[in-house]
């Protein structure tokens, strides 16, 4: 924990395939790819890697005199180095400039991420191929890139930097540490259920102590209200005996009972 960064000090594919680089087991197959390739750094590149910094996400459409007239702000630039296909010669969206001073990379490193250039929000960041031990492009596994589409995300870089470890304290209880989530849980629900009924016992015993007769409860005073109105003794059984003594009199006219 105590060596951990968000930022990677040096390239491993098992720790890039890592959310917070502490994976032990690759989680896809270009992990293993990366693991088992053996990438040395390309030696025909020239210039000072230490002063060279490396831009991506570009349009397709921008042009080395797009990038030297953006990034010229920041200073003297040396070379400018746009990735281009080598059989159709367009661009690959990414290139590499070289600044004249130290001073001027940690400018452009600092203000230029993000930038929109041609429509398009760039990336930049300082040259790893060179500069990072144990660096592995992407195409062999490695690289900080990727998509969740793809599948493969890697962890540890600028864009993308380790998240913190999250260490759980250890549980004391030997039913905490043996037992899992879903016997916990289970148990949970059994005590609070327990306790529930004793505490809704206990407030209706104390309920019938101090009103006796709030006590007897709700289903036995219904019980008498309903046995009220089947003798009569409510409103509906008045409603019925008036209709009742209604009909009658009007039976006894209409057959000559009546007065």
């Amino acid at each position: 924990m105590n060596e951990w960064a968000p930022i990677a000090k040096e390239y491993d594919p098992l720790k890039a395939g890592s959310i917070d680089g502490t994976d032990e087991d690759p989680h896809d197959r270009a992990v293993w790819r990366g693991m088992s390739a053996r990438y040395i750094p390309n030696e025909g590149v020239s210039g000072d890697p230490h002063l060279t910094l490396f831009v991506a996400r570009l349009n397709l459409q921008t042009t080395e005199d797009k990038l030297k007239e953006v990034f010229s702000r920041y200073g003297d630039i040396r070379k400018i180095r746009l990735v281009r296909d080598l059989v159709t010669g367009f661009s690959k969206g990414y290139a590499f400039i070289e600044y004249k001073e130290e001073r001027a990379l940690v400018k452009a490193h600092r203000d230029a991420n993000k930038l929109i250039i041609d429509q398009r929000e760039v990336f930049v960041d300082f040259e790893l191929e060179r500069t990072l031990k144990g660096w592995i492009p992407r195409r062999l596994g490695g690289g900080f890139g990727g998509k969740k589409e793809s599948g493969q995300l890697r962890f540890g870089g600028r864009d993308r930097p380790f998240r913190k470890p999250i260490n759980l304290p250890a549980m004391k209880s030997d039913f905490y540490r043996e037992g899992s989530a879903e016997r916990r849980e289970r148990a949970w629900s059994r005590e609070g259920a327990r306790d529930w009924k004793i505490r809704n016992r206990d407030r209706e015993r104390s309920r019938e102590q101090r009103w006796p007769e709030r006590g007897r409860g709700e289903s036995e005073r219904d019980r008498e209200r309903a046995g009220r109105e089947d003798r009569g003794g409510g409103r509906e059984g008045r409603d019925r005996e008036r209709k009742r003594h209604s009909r009658e009199g009007s039976r006894k006219q209409r057959d000559g009972e009546g007065p």
